[in-house]
């Protein structure tokens, strides 16, 4: 499958933390930052199709954005939305080359 340009549109950035590579090593699966209109399906042919790779199963989160100060200002920090991507045994995806 080839990857188009709406799939790279889809996925923002791989996310790189101690929880997503705890959850990388456990239960092989990768962490992205995706548009906050993308559907798990959509997210699936996207991986698939940028990475290669045979996913089992998408699961969504929508973190909410706090509101902080800056400078004695007032501001609020957007919404982000995580997809977590459990592939299928045997397949990998080495997150730390980028997109």
């Amino acid at each position: 499958m080839n990857a188009k340009p709406e799939h790279y549109d889809l996925i923002k950035k791989p996310i790189i933390t101690e929880k997503s590579t705890l959850a990388a090593e456990t239960s092989n699966a990768a962490t992205f930052l995706v548009s906050m209109d993308a559907t798990k399906p959509q997210i699936k042919e996207a991986v698939e199709a940028i990475f290669g790779v045979k996913v089992k199963a998408v699961n969504t989160v929508i973190a909410k954005g706090k509101v902080k100060r800056f400078r004695g200002r007032i501001g609020e920090r957007s919404d982000k939305k995580k997809a977590y991507v459990i592939l299928e045994e045997g397949n990998t995806i080495d997150v730390a080359t980028g997109l």
